[in-house]
């Protein structure tokens, strides 16, 4: 009798883990559904392209309004990139960083004026110490009202330095991809080593010379 009564326990006590794992699960479903329906909510994106995506996340991060930033590639045919890849010039893609921001904190225009104050509009497929097409400077646009801002903007830059810019306007059109974890945050999670990589890039000190008091945002 102890044979049968043990696996009849055992298998009593089996499918009540099972059943306990499956609403855990659809409970998890329902959470991350919410979550991204909150994401989503009235949460605009805007994707550029200036060099470093390490760089880029800071100047953005700290505005108000500004959800998150992600670093990652975009602009290039291949579906699946990797860094490797990508630095290597093999995929198309140039390093950015998408901005999920609130346009009812802070507008479009505003994330345009940090974008330019943080590079070297100048040079062609290059930024700073960084050389190659995947370090181009870039706006994705994602609709026609940005689009619009983004070539107002460009006239601007143009305007005010009365030289040519190099910078490129062109559709995100679903070619954005994240980069590996260990590239988010990294001026976070590796301080020294990201200050270290920007000043011996010597990318302050060009923006410096390019915008004076207005670099960096």
């Amino acid at each position: 009798m102890r044979g049968p009564l043990y696996r009849g326990r055992t298998d009593r006590t089996l499918f009540g883990r099972l059943l306990l794992g499956m609403l855990l699960a659809v409970s998890a479903g329902v959470v991350t559904s919410q979550a991204e329906e909150a994401d989503a909510g009235d949460h605009a994106r805007a994707t550029f392209a200036g060099g470093c995506f390490w760089c880029m996340e800071p100047p953005f991060d700290k505005l108000d309004g500004v959800i998150a930033t992600t670093s990652g590639y975009a602009g290039g045919p291949e579906p699946d990139p990797t860094y490797r890849d990508v630095v290597a010039g093999r995929t198309g893609h140039a390093e950015v960083v998408q901005v999920t921001f609130d346009p009812a904190r802070i507008s479009y225009d505003e994330l345009l004026r940090v974008f330019w104050r943080n590079i070297d509009p100048f040079v062609v497929d290059r930024q700073f110490c960084d050389r190659g097409a995947q370090y181009r400077t870039a706006i994705f646009y994602h609709d026609d009202a940005q689009r619009v801002a983004a070539e107002a903007s460009l006239a601007e830059v143009v305007a005010r330095f009365d030289r040519a810019v190099e910078t490129e306007i062109e559709a995100e059109g679903g070619t954005f991809h994240p980069a590996e974890a260990y590239h988010q945050d990294y001026y976070l999670e590796n301080p020294l080593r990201y200050r270290y990589y920007r000043f011996s890039c010597g990318r302050d000190s060009r923006l410096e010379e390019i915008w004076g008091d207005e670099a960096g945002g």
